[in-house]
């Protein structure tokens, strides 16, 4: 065969399936490596996070020095002492009611009505039975009055004065009976109206219109209160204390109240009440917590706190509020005090000017706002420029 004349065109690779499947496996590559690096950044920063150190935060608020040095502080609630779920006395279906929560009330004050046709019904009978008797009443009194005359004059029989004493008898027990009936109607009437017990401020609405009232909610489908009010003058702080601090406290001693939801703000108190008996399953003792005085921003189921004053706290507590942190949030730092706020998810130090203590509590005399937040608790971790966790 001539190797000159040889057709060399049929010896040409074919590269096109070759170059595909190599173009697949790079971008296979490509994706494996992309995981890879995902995943590895994934785990890092999952480390990295898990590594910060978690710090709890405290807010810097401004306070009177009686508070600082009290010599206990506890934590309750706002409970009116004089409260009610207002009910009916009587079942049936709620036809009207005249209030929704936050109106004010007075004593006797028709809150709702159930509905009461059946019963003006049977008012109606018994009054139409009550005036039928009265008709008759004349005529059988007369008949009686008669009959006796011709006995005692012996021109009548005794049968016939028994039959008219009878049905003059008869027809009194009507009357009253009739009287009975009318007067258990208007009392059922009555019950169907619902009344404020007491001057009072609505807080719950506790049924609509339509709805089935009973006392007790007699069924699953019924409701027994219809509304429930509170006497906004009875607010007090009931707070748990333990046994082992209840001695601190005494009968009339001044306290200051702070609600959580607005910590910048106080209110003068007293302790009303130390309930003489514990709570064996917290070792706690309840008292109350009277204020002096208070504004509408005082509302019940609040939490507030309660710093009960020492004798010489009652004599500083008139004093300006300042600017105080916990000790336990300063620290002295190369001569400095210093406190850490946290940017960035890092522990920054900030350098503070403190004055006065007050207990636990030192005066930030500069170096801080009113409502900034610091870390609490420091400890030798704790370092500016650290990774932190805010809890």
């Amino acid at each position: 065969m001539d190797s000159k004349n040889a057709d060399l065109s049929s010896l040409r690779i074919d590269r096109s399936e070759n170059n595909k499947g190599k173009s697949k496996s790079k971008y296979f590559i490509y994706a494996i490596a992309a995981i890879i690096i995902a995943a590895a950044g994934y785990f890092l920063l999952k480390s990295f996070s898990s590594s910060a150190l978690e710090v709890k935060m405290i807010t810097v608020l401004k306070q009177t020095p009686g508070r600082s040095s009290a010599v206990l502080t506890a934590s309750g609630y706002i409970v009116a002492q004089r409260k009610a779920s207002v009910s009916s006395k009587g079942t049936g279906i709620l036809v009207y009611l005249g209030v929704v929560e936050g109106d004010k009330v007075k004593k006797g004050q028709i809150i709702a009505r159930l509905d009461d046709r059946d019963i003006v019904a049977q008012l109606d009978e018994a009054k139409s039975s009550l005036q039928l008797y009265k008709a008759q009443m004349k005529e059988v009194e007369n008949n009686y009055n008669r009959e006796k005359e011709l006995f005692n004059r012996g021109l009548s029989s005794q049968q016939s004065l028994d039959q008219a004493e009878t049905a003059y008898k008869s027809l009194l027990a009507n009357i009253d009976m009739a009287d009975a009936r009318i007067r258990a109607a208007e009392v059922a009437l009555e019950n169907m109206i619902i009344r404020a017990p007491f001057d009072g401020t609505v807080l719950t609405k506790n049924a609509e219109v339509g709805e089935i009232v009973a006392p007790f909610g007699a069924s699953t489908t019924s409701r027994a209160a219809v509304v429930t009010i509170a006497d906004m003058n009875s607010l007090m702080v009931e707070t748990d204390v333990s046994e082992s601090n209840i001695e601190k406290i005494k009968q009339d001693t001044d306290c200051e109240i702070v609600l959580d939801s607005n910590p910048g703000k106080s209110y003068q108190g007293y302790v009303f009440k130390i309930v003489p008996t514990a709570d064996r399953s917290k070792a706690t003792v309840l008292v109350k917590v009277g204020f002096k005085s208070y504004d509408n921003r005082v509302l019940p189921e609040m939490s507030a706190k309660v710093s009960f004053l020492s004798e010489k706290s009652k004599e500083e507590e008139e004093q300006i509020p300042v600017l105080t942190a916990p000790l336990s949030a300063v620290e002295n730092f190369e001569g400095k005090k210093v406190v850490y706020i946290v940017v960035n998810d890092k522990a920054v130090q900030k350098e503070i000017s403190t004055g006065r203590l007050f207990g636990n509590y030192v005066e930030i005399v500069s170096g801080l706002e009113d409502g900034e937040k610091i870390i609490d608790n420091l400890n030798e971790k704790i370092k500016n420029g650290i990774q932190v966790k805010v809890l």
